[in-house]
C-alpha cells in the first residue's frame, strides 16, 4: 500500500504543471486552459474520425490512444512494456493501474508544456475510471451514440483483400468488378469479425459494459452525448460543445 502511495505521489508531483489535471489539488485557476477530454463510442462508430477533426481544430490537443502507446511500449521494450508483456504472455489482462502509468509517462511531455489530452480507450469499466480519477481530473468527455444498425451496415459492407490489406467498401470505395482485387484480379474475403452476427454480439458486449461508464460521467456533470449516423454531421455540433467549454 505504501509503494503504491508513493508512485501516486510521484505521479502528482510530475504534473504540477498543469493544474487542472490534479484531481486531488484545489480548482484550477480560470486563466489554466488545460483539458483532459475523453471520447467514448461503439466500435466502428466514427470516434478515429471525430478524433481526427478535433486535433484539426483545436490543435493544444494531443491525442493518446491506450492500445497505440501500449503495442509501442511493448515493441521498444521499455520497463512498463516489459511488464505489460509478462501479463500479455501468461494470457492475463495488463492491469488498470499499470496501463495508466504507460499513459502517465507519454503524457509528461505534453503536460509540461501546458497541452491538453485526448484520450482514446481508456477507461472502458468503472473501475478503470475510478482509478484514473486518482491521477487526473477528467472534465471534458464526448459521447458518440450511433445506432447498432448503423455500424453493423457500415462494417458489414467491407471486405478485403487478406495478401495486402487492401480494404473496400461497396457503399463508398468499391472494387472494380465485384469480388476481386483492383490490382491482383485476386478474392476479396470478409473477415469474422465484420460479418454482422459478430459485430452485433461485439456492439451489445460494448453496450453491457460502457452504459455504466457513460452514467459515471454524466453524474459528474462532464458528459455530452452526441447522436447521430454520420461523422460530418455530428462534428459540428462536436466542435461547437467544445468550444464553448474549453474554448478554441
Amino acid at each position: 500500500m505504501f509503494l503504491v502511495s508513493l508512485r501516486t505521489e510521484l505521479r502528482r508531483s510530475r504534473f504540477q504543471a498543469c493544474r487542472g489535471f490534479m484531481s486531488t489539488l484545489s480548482q484550477a485557476a480560470p486563466d489554466d486552459d488545460c483539458r483532459f477530454l475523453l471520447i467514448l463510442g461503439k466500435p466502428g462508430g466514427g470516434k478515429g474520425t471525430i478524433s481526427g477533426k478535433i486535433l484539426d481544430d483545436f490543435p493544444r490537443f494531443q491525442h493518446m490512444s491506450t492500445g497505440d502507446l501500449l503495442r509501442q511500449h511493448v515493441r521498444q521494450g521499455t520497463e512498463l512494456g516489459l511488464k505489460a508483456k509478462s501479463y500479455m504472455n501468461e494470457g492475463q489482462l495488463v492491469p488498470d493501474d499499470l496501463i495508466i502509468d504507460l499513459v502517465m509517462a507519454d503524457a509528461t511531455p505534453y503536460l509540461e508544456e501546458g497541452r491538453s489530452l485526448l484520450l482514446d480507450g481508456f477507461p472502458r469499466t468503472i473501475s478503470q475510471a475510478q482509478a484514473l480519477d486518482q491521477v487526473v481530473n477528467v472534465d471534458l468527455v464526448i459521447n458518440l451514440d450511433v445506432p447498432t444498425e448503423t455500424i453493423v451496415d457500415r462494417i458489414a459492407d467491407r471486405w478485403i483483400h487478406p495478401a495486402s490489406g487492401r480494404v473496400y467498401s461497396y457503399s463508398y470505395k468499391p472494387p472494380k468488378v465485384e469480388g476481386v482485387d483492383d490490382v491482383t484480379g485476386e478474392p476479396l474475403v470478409q473477415r469474422d469479425d465484420d460479418k454482422p452476427e459478430s459485430v452485433r454480439a461485439r456492439l451489445a458486449a460494448y453496450d453491457r459494459v460502457t452504459a455504466p461508464l457513460v452514467e459515471y460521467y454524466e453524474n459528474k456533470g462532464v458528459l455530452e452525448t452526441f447522436r447521430g449516423t454520420m461523422s460530418d454531421v455530428i462534428y459540428p455540433n462536436v466542435k461547437d460543445w467544445l468550444e464553448d467549454r474549453a474554448g478554441p
